[in-house]
């Protein structure tokens, strides 16, 4: 079987979906690796350091031709693929749910889309679960950014001339990206406290040290599937919107996570909420590639209103590159030798974890959560 990477032609996008150790891991199952010239350039891969791993590198078509499997970070227009087996697996991202158009593309084409964002959170998934890592490095890059933006200290300093007081970080959405924003604010010495819609998160804000922000009235709720939070009630977005707006007028630097799979960011902050914090402060939507948290949030740009700083992304994990192209790449590892069929010399996947990724097969969209939609 030959697995092929194409160098990824998204705007802003740096990674790579495989590195030179996971090359010479599915070259040990017996697979032919072929990269494109260039492919790991912007994640400061060289491409001699494939052909030391034993990969093959040349042109687009060079890579794609007879290719079973296409690994990708953002799934490449198939049109690039038209020199591939008829039935060819790509696994990437796909955003099923905003690019229809794409997945009716492959569907046309004949191959078989392997949506990562569609992995089950199921335990023996995780090491499988692309969100969750890069959704890692994002909290992580998230509170960096607004650190840096931010221009003052993050801890309290005790100094002869006086007493820096410590930061104060408000982390929205306590997800994989929120958990991880709340332990580096935390390492950088800052002041945290940290709110979600899910009373299961309370435990794990507080397991980092971090305070718990969680409205009272009603009890809490917002657990939905697969661990992610659910549509709220309009009697508690009311009741939340109320605790952070007496919240985040305290805070220095506000960081928000917070998505719902399939449907637009919600809105956390409005631009009244914004007017009540201080002149200097800092918010770091990272939803904003989704509509945003943050009312005024523009995607790699920085915005300011009433004196506060808002910034995100379109592409966080992208700025950590290296990092971000290793653990996505390793992901894609895990999910494809899991079902490694020796005799077969490819993956056979099974129907909980295939079934639940795929798209479309066989000419066809089948994937029952597209069109439940």
């Amino acid at each position: 079987m030959k697995i092929a990477v194409l160098k990824e032609r998204a705007e802003g996008e740096t990674r790579v979906a495989l590195t030179p150790e996971t090359a010479k891991k599915f070259i040990a199952l017996g697979a032919d690796v072929a990269v494109e010239a260039g492919a790991g350039e912007n994640a400061s891969i060289a491409d001699a350091a494939y052909t030391d791993a034993g990969a093959s590198v040349g042109t687009a078509d060079q890579v794609v031709t007879d290719a079973g499997i296409v690994l990708g970070v953002q799934a490449p227009d198939p049109a690039l693929l038209k020199g591939a087996k008829p039935d060819a697996k790509v696994a990437a991202l796909f955003d099923p749910f905003r690019d229809g158009e794409r997945v009716d593309a492959y569907a046309k084409a004949g191959l078989e889309a392997l949506s990562m964002e569609f992995m089950p959170r199921i335990t023996r998934a995780q090491s499988m679960d692309v969100l969750s890592s890069q959704s890692n490095l994002s909290g992580y890059k998230a509170v960096m950014a607004a650190a840096n933006q931010y221009g003052r200290a993050f801890p309290m300093m005790m100094t002869a001339a006086g007493t820096v007081q410590a930061a104060r970080v408000f982390v929205m959405g306590v997800g994989v990206a929120g958990l991880q924003a709340i332990a580096t604010a935390k390492r950088l010495g800052a002041q945290v406290s940290a709110t979600d819609v899910r009373s299961a998160t309370r435990e794990q804000i507080e397991s980092l040290g971090a305070k718990a922000i969680f409205v009272a009235e009603g009890g809490i709720e917002g657990e939905g599937s697969g661990g992610y939070a659910s549509e709220m009630s309009d009697e508690y977005k009311a009741a939340q919107a109320k605790l952070v707006s007496e919240h985040i007028a305290k805070q220095d630097i506000v960081i928000t996570t917070a998505l719902i799979p399939g449907r637009p960011a919600p809105r956390l902050i409005s631009d009244d909420q914004i007017a009540t914090m201080k002149p200097g402060s800092v918010i770091y939507d990272i939803a904003v590639p989704q509509g945003g948290n943050v009312e005024g949030a523009v995607a790699d740009q920085i915005v300011t209103r009433h004196g506060v700083t808002i910034l995100g992304y379109a592409n966080t994990p992208a700025h950590l590159a290296p990092d971000a192209s290793a653990l996505f790449a390793r992901n894609l590892y895990n999910f494809l030798s899991a079902f490694w069929d020796g005799e077969a010399g490819e993956p056979v996947l099974d129907e909980e974890i295939g079934d639940a990724v795929r798209l479309t097969k066989g000419g066809q969209v089948v994937s029952a959560r597209l069109k439940e939609g």
